[in-house]
């Protein structure tokens, strides 16, 4: 196979961004003629139909979804590269951090994890722009979108029992728990109502939930976790939530703790081989492990 050029792969991911070919031409400064002719070459060094063509546009095949993954993850190395060899040059690791560091994270991460990390960051390195994109953790999850080349690392929710994406690399920033939230000043909290989010009650703590025969089944389920604790400061029930989010709780909340072996998850990170070697990640990982010893327990 003839190798692929570097604007082969912009073409690639354009197309599958914009999810047709004139999208993908203009937003390149290309004809859509140059757009087709580059996939078809790439087509054909590649020896797989990437794009199924349509009038409603060009939408990736299985083979295409592959391709402009790896086209994204080799894209972002070719814009670290230079700043990584500048580093090296002056003998440095201290050299100022430049350029965009893409992020995906779970919400409640997001708001209580990333603002003191990206913050300490950010001083240090003026010149480094962090780009966040919220992803809820069902599904692929934040490490899809690594996996996937959208992000250069993923905060995440680790589970022993599922297996993260092919290519990826996952640690553990810290354990957090959970408590019992409820509105304020309530006699007996354990007799309310249960509201839960889609996200919560994974594998790390499906099996004390089983436990629990006192936990009714959810009268309400929202889709985020800031929704249900207004809606237990409001009086409609109580919620099991881990620490993270209480970190965000309004006023009207009281919290429980859930007895000497309360359920536990632990909150991690996810990237690539490659770019866990970049100084811009390594910097990013200091600044959340550092953030996470804070984490109440």
């Amino acid at each position: 196979m003839t190798d692929l050029a570097p604007q082969e792969l912009r073409v690639l991911v354009a197309v599958d961004r914009e999810r047709g070919f004139s999208a993908a031409a203009a937003s390149l400064g290309l004809t859509q003629s140059a757009v087709s002719h580059t996939v078809r070459g790439c087509e054909r060094k590649i020896g797989a139909v990437l794009f199924e063509r349509g009038r409603h546009g060009a939408r990736p095949t299985p083979a295409g979804e592959r391709a402009v993954a790896h086209a994204r993850q080799i894209l972002r190395l070719f814009e670290a590269m230079g700043a990584e060899a500048r580093a090296a040059a002056a003998g440095s690791e201290e050299t100022e951090l430049s350029g965009p560091l893409r992020i995906a994270a779970f919400r409640s991460a997001a708001a209580q994890l990333l603002p003191p990390a990206l913050e300490r960051l950010t001083a240090r390195h003026p010149r480094l722009t962090p780009e966040l994109r919220i992803v809820r953790e069902l599904g692929r999850g934040t490490a899809g979108e690594v996996a996937d080349g959208r992000a250069d690392l993923g905060i995440a929710t680790l589970s022993a029992t599922v297996e993260p994406p092919a290519g990826v690399v996952v640690s553990t920033l810290f354990e957090e728990s959970y408590a019992l939230a409820h509105p304020a000043g309530h006699p007996a909290p354990r007799g309310l109502p249960l509201i839960d989010w889609d996200e919560n009650c994974g594998s790390y703590t499906r099996r004390w939930w089983s436990e629990q025969d006192w936990l009714p089944a959810a009268t309400i389920t929202a889709e985020d976790d800031s929704v249900v604790l207004s809606m237990v400061a409001q009086g409609m029930g109580m919620a099991i939530v881990p620490a993270l989010t209480l970190a965000g709780a309004p006023a009207g909340i009281e919290v429980v703790d859930l007895g000497p072996r309360p359920p536990t998850r632990d909150v991690g990170y996810v990237t690539t081989p490659a770019l866990a070697r970049t100084r811009a990640v390594r910097a990013l990982i200091r600044e959340l492990r550092a953030t996470g010893g804070g984490i109440r327990r």
